[in-house]
């Protein structure tokens, strides 16, 4: 990609002010700053992937933060340049699977070229669903750019004379899926480098992850590598021993409520004793999270609003993100069950209001799964003889789980595929599926033709 003589010269000034600046801090805080070397780490941000659920919920909170990833990333590329750091490693799914659009590839590389003009280097491995892009390859990087292909390759850092040698070492995955371990096929370390590994893996496998490129804890900490950057698994996790720290980063931008809590990256200083100092950096535009608020001691509707309430200011409090999205779950044991069942509707809509005025504050969904005191306790009359009729007669039987199974194998069928996991991802929490359904159904039910005992 052709650079322009303005673009040359912004880049050489940036360059020099960079350097100044490393120079100062060393001869004020004499931390070693000077020598240091400086990366930022992330992974699984899948660039414009959908946010399904709340598109089906709510429109208005889907258009809001449909582009999180997007902001998410430039909010990435604005803390490598405040930190001015000396690189940005990306250990793989940038992308969300069969990308087509080019638009997504021109925002990544005029966000990358932003790191380029101020002399910060960036290294890419393509993860699973990277291989799926049909734009990856297709894609032109700014010079400061290194993606690693399919066959490892070491990158040895171009540094001053007096600063510890650097080496990075990487392997994109070439196909979808990759059943054995990556380990054994990258070179070995570079010596008396810091030597650096990216690696796209699910080590020994996690919920909700495939297994790909598995490998072990042990095996990464005795391969030589001071630092590896890995993606894949979700969840930030940092494993450190004397000679190795192995991070899995977490995704920096949650994209619905089953990836829920603070989601983050990894600030990585190596001193020039080569000593590794790592500070997470807390990155979500909108952080999921789940409420369980127990109105059992709600004596009437306006006093379990605010109950609800109270603990959605709190949750929002605690939050640094721009924007909270909460599930919300009523739970405890509460006359007020038939109501909150009968007019689930109207609280929600109650809550999306609270929410909006506590500010940045969204309704996922609002899950009751309160119960009527009486229920479990004393039955007495025809509601209670029919709730012992349910529970212990009905919902046992095999015809009617069978019946239940063949509703939910109908309805699943006809849902489109990216949304039948919402059923269960395997047998067994299928039928979990199925007895939840079965119980709340019955509790609402229940709920329902109490309450109208009293109208």
């Amino acid at each position: 990609m052709a650079v322009s003589t303005v673009e040359k010269e912004n880049k050489a000034g940036i360059q020099a002010r960079i350097r100044a600046r490393s120079i100062l801090l060393k001869q004020v805080f004499g931390w070693g700053y000077g020598l240091a070397y400086r990366f930022l780490h992330t992974a699984d941000i899948h660039l414009d992937s959908p946010l399904r659920t709340l598109a089906l919920r709510s429109s208005e909170l889907s258009e809001l933060i449909g582009l999180a990833t997007r902001r998410v990333f430039i909010r990435i590329i604005d803390l490598c340049l405040e930190e001015q750091v000396d690189a940005l490693i990306l250990a793989g799914d940038l992308y969300d699977g069969d990308q087509t659009s080019m638009k997504t590839a021109r925002f990544l590389s005029e966000q990358l070229r932003r790191l380029d003009l101020a002399g910060i280097k960036t290294f890419i491995i393509r993860g699973n669903h990277d291989a799926l892009s049909k734009i990856t390859a297709e894609l032109v990087m700014p010079d400061s750019v290194r993606v690693f292909g399919a066959n490892a390759e070491i990158v040895q850092i171009d540094r001053d004379a007096g600063h510890f040698p650097v080496a990075i070492h990487g392997i994109s995955f070439a196909k979808p899926h990759a059943p054995e371990s990556l380990l054994p096929r990258y070179a070995v370390p570079v010596p008396d480098a810091v030597n650096i590994g990216i690696m796209h893996t699910s080590l020994g496998g996690a919920a909700k992850h495939d297994l790909y490129a598995p490998c072990s804890i042990a095996d990464l900490q005795g391969s030589g590598f001071r630092y590896w950057a890995l993606g894949h698994i979700h969840k930030r996790s940092v494993i450190e021993n004397a000679s190795s720290v192995v991070v899995m980063p977490g995704m920096p931008q949650g994209r619905d409520i089953n990836e829920d809590g603070a989601k983050s990256v990894s600030l990585v200083t190596i001193r020039d004793d080569r000593s590794m100092h790592i500070e997470e950096r807390q990155t979500s535009v909108a952080q999921f999270e789940r409420l369980t608020v127990d109105v059992s001691d709600a004596t009437d509707w306006a006093g379990m609003i605010l109950s609800v309430t109270a603990q959605m200011e709190a949750l929002r409090d605690g939050v640094s993100a721009d924007h909270v999205v909460a599930r919300v779950e009523i739970s405890g044991s509460s006359e007020l069950t038939w109501r909150i069942r009968r007019d689930a509707d109207l609280l929600r809509t109650e809550l999306e209001t609270r929410g909006s005025v506590i500010g940045n504050l969204w309704i996922d969904k609002v899950v009751a799964t309160c119960v009527p005191p009486t229920i479990g306790i004393s039955r007495s009359g025809a509601l209670d003889e029919l709730a012992t009729i349910i529970e212990g007669e009905i919902k046992g039987s095999t015809d009617y789980e069978r019946e239940v199974r063949a509703i939910a194998d109908e309805l699943r069928g006809q849902l489109p595929p990216e949304l039948r996991d919402i059923l269960g991802t395997d047998d067994v929490s299928f039928q979990r599926f199925l007895s939840l359904s079965a119980q709340n159904g019955s509790a609402d039910v229940l709920a329902r033709l109490r309450g109208g005992e009293g109208e």
